[in-house]
């Protein structure tokens, strides 16, 4: 790997660290509030919303400039989202300052990979990425969890400067002090990536041209023939894991008696089985074999719904260790897929503001049927079971899909047919 790459992992860990971490701490800074128990995952549709809405926008921003400018002008962002939230405004309104800053970092953390290796090594960078990001996940999780408990907390809101008030009073608001450092960290990184060397152009100045040409983005790659088995997989993983984040927060609860921080310990349960599985996916999947990984998302749907007969610490680690294995084992390769086939067909920044829109939509939709099953007080096994089912035959459809496109005889091979339909 490139030298570069490295910094790269460096960058998206600190940030990534510092998202994960921000999530416990908003929902620490909403309970502190007495808001309603469905603000919770509302908060993630707050975060997201930005990735569909400025979609068209930010894959022509992040193909315009040098990626690594692209990803520190981000980062900047999340911090003045931070800020705000320490300026007691409403932490959804804040956490969507913060999902500004992440959706236009995205397309430039992403589509760096693509202008600085060759195709051949994309499923192992993007085995190093998810696995940097997982572990950041994992570690995310653990530090908003550890920042929110009364041990931790208490020792940072000890330290006070002296003569000022910095008006630092509570144990969310110390967490999101820390969180800002790391996003410093990260900004560091930022400005030492360096320059692939990729002609950029400037973005048209007419956003209706913008949204014509992102659209046309968007059909084209739900056209082409290993595009769209991808994307529709990806699209259903990361609106699944945003949902799991919530409900394992609440089955924790229940089942286990677990309050915030402890429940926060057992999403990184689930992060260690996802780095595991990315790596094993990394080390044993080749780019050519990526779609064969598809039965495993039907397993994993089977699986998540087996939790909702444990109650016992260990076998519950032991399920979600084994959930995000399966997740991150599928994942990998269908995200590596779907990088590769919108390189080819649009470009690197373009094609991975398609592969957010789609992803945040799964992401707005599931999260948002979980928020309206806890607002109309459906239980929480309930919800498993639902949510389980839905994931298990969502990918058994796309499966079916895959095979029919196969026997059209019309897919796309990945490597020497890298053109787009029609021969564009």
């Amino acid at each position: 790997m490139k030298r570069g790459f490295y910094t790269i992992m460096a960058a998206q860990f600190f940030s990534s660290l510092a998202d994960n971490a921000l999530l416990v701490a908003a929902i620490a800074l909403l309970r502190q509030m007495n808001e309603a128990a469905w603000m919770t995952p509302a908060l993630k549709q707050s975060f997201v919303v930005s990735y569909v809405v400025l979609a068209p926008l930010v894959g022509a921003f992040a193909d315009a400039m040098p990626k690594g400018r692209v990803m520190l002008i981000t980062n900047g962002i999340k911090i003045v989202g931070c800020s705000l939230m320490l300026f007691h405004v409403h932490p959804l309104a804040a956490y969507a300052v913060v999902g500004l800053g992440a959706a236009a970092y995205s397309p430039a953390k992403y589509g760096i990979l693509t202008e600085l290796l060759p195709p051949q090594q994309l499923v192992i960078a993007n085995g190093w990425i998810e696995g940097t990001t997982v572990s950041s996940i994992i570690l995310g999780v653990l530090l908003g969890g550890a920042l929110v408990s009364q041990k931790v907390s208490t020792a940072l809101l000890g330290f006070d400067l002296p003569m000022i008030d910095t008006g630092i009073d509570t144990p969310p608001e110390a967490a999101i002090c820390f969180i800002m450092a790391c996003y410093a960290i990260a900004a560091v990184f930022n400005w030492y990536i360096p320059d692939t060397g990729v002609d950029h152009r400037p973005p048209s100045a007419n956003p209706v041209a913008l949204v014509r040409e992102f659209a046309h983005c968007v059909s084209l790659l739900w056209r082409d023939k290993l595009g769209q088995i991808s994307l529709a997989t990806t699209t259903l993983f990361w609106g699944a894991g945003a949902t799991l984040q919530f409900i394992v927060i609440d089955w924790a609860a229940k089942n286990l008696g677990f309050n915030l921080s402890q429940a926060s310990y057992l999403q990184g349960v689930v992060a260690v089985g996802i780095a595991a599985g990315a790596i094993l996916a990394a080390r044993w999947i080749s780019l050519r074999d990526a779609v064969r990984v598809l039965p495993l998302g039907v397993a994993m749907g089977f699986v998540v719904v087996t939790m909702v007969v444990v109650t016992n610490l260990p076998v519950a680690v032991v399920l979600m260790i084994l959930v995000g294995g399966l997740a991150g084992f599928f994942v990998v390769p269908m995200n590596a897929l779907l990088q590769h086939r919108g390189h080819v067909l649009m470009g690197a920044g373009h094609s991975i503001a398609v592969q957010n829109f789609n992803e945040n939509i799964g992401i707005l939709i599931m999260v948002g049927l979980y928020a309206l099953m806890v607002r109309s007080g459906l239980s929480v096994n309930l919800a498993i079971a639902l949510f389980g089912a839905f994931v298990a035959g969502t990918m058994a459809l796309v499966m079916v899909r895959h095979r029919l496109n196969q026997s059209s005889g019309d897919s796309l091979h990945l490597i020497g047919m890298d053109k787009p339909p029609g021969g564009h």
